[in-house]
């Protein structure tokens, strides 16, 4: 099993910055792929961004790319998501979530096995 805790989320104005991070505990030398996802009041959860263990190829939705930057860190087993250009849009819960196989561009919900509790992070206008 794996254990996911996210952190750092908050509000904050638009236009501004803000850093996520994923602590993982447990059976992380089993994990292949690591994910950021969103699910905003209303909507389905979303893909964010995904890398792999390696952490040599990072993949991003559309909206995010260029504004968003996902990194893994091996030694201390973290997965931050710095959001910079926050805009209203980016309004949402943020989840990290992690799957022992597969690749990394493959980016539905139902195919991530371990999945943290959510941080909320609030974009005002």
């Amino acid at each position: 099993q794996v254990q996911l805790v996210e952190s750092g989320g908050g509000l904050v104005q638009a236009g501004g910055s803000l850093r996520l991070s994923c602590a993982a505990s447990g059976r992380t030398f089993s994990i292949y792929v690591w994910a950021w996802f969103r699910q905003a009041p209303g909507k389905e959860r979303e893909f964010v961004a995904t890398v792999p263990w390696d952490g040599r190829t990072t993949y991003y939705a559309d909206s995010v790319n260029g504004r968003f930057t996902i990194s893994r860190d091996n030694a201390r087993n973290t997965v931050d998501l710095q959001m910079n250009s926050l805009k209203p849009e980016d309004t949402a819960v943020y989840y990290c979530a992690a799957r022992p196989r597969g690749s990394y561009e493959e980016v539905r919900p139902d195919q991530f096995d371990y999945w943290g509790q959510g941080t909320q992070v609030t974009v005002s206008s």
